[in-house]
């Protein structure tokens, strides 16, 4: 271990692994309420979300939402909202966390023209915050903490 990682894990800091994709995405795995998918970790995000087609697969409560949705090519969609989720990321856990639910068929058209791996949903600035990230953009590696 370096002195980087280290110090974090002496701040209590959880290491996650991360994936640079082809597309330059930054993918995640996690699980929402005990259930693997794959995440695109987005700084840029302010709220995590899910696609529609992954409320059953996620066991989501969904609820409708005055909320529209803006995003990399998209405006105006509507969305749907699940409160009190599990969310783990590594060894990382938070038993409160809500999702913004929307369609993310544009974000995965993208990702399929350039043969790269469907996503579930994204990882916003909402856990990133909650999580006091740091990213470590060379090990490929990013850590929460309580």
């Amino acid at each position: 271990m370096d002195k980087f990682e280290d110090n974090l894990k002496s701040k209590g800091y959880k290491k996650v692994k991360l994936k640079i994709s082809k597309t330059n995405h930054l993918i995640i795995k996690a699980k929402i309420n005990g259930i693997r998918g794959n995440f695109i970790l987005d700084t840029g995000a302010s709220s995590s979300c899910v696609d529609f087609n992954d409320i059953d697969h996620f066991k989501l409560t969904a609820e409708d939402s005055p909320t529209k949705a803006a995003g990399a090519g998209a405006v105006g969609m509507d969305t749907q909202h699940s409160a009190n989720n599990l969310l783990q990321l590594g060894r990382w856990k938070t038993d409160d966390f809500s999702l913004v639910i929307f369609d993310l068929s544009h974000v995965n058209l993208a990702l399929e023209q350039y043969k790269a791996k469907r996503v579930h949903g994204i990882i916003g600035a909402d856990i990133l915050i909650k999580g006091k990230s740091v990213i470590d953009y060379d090990g490929e590696y990013f850590y929460l903490t309580d």
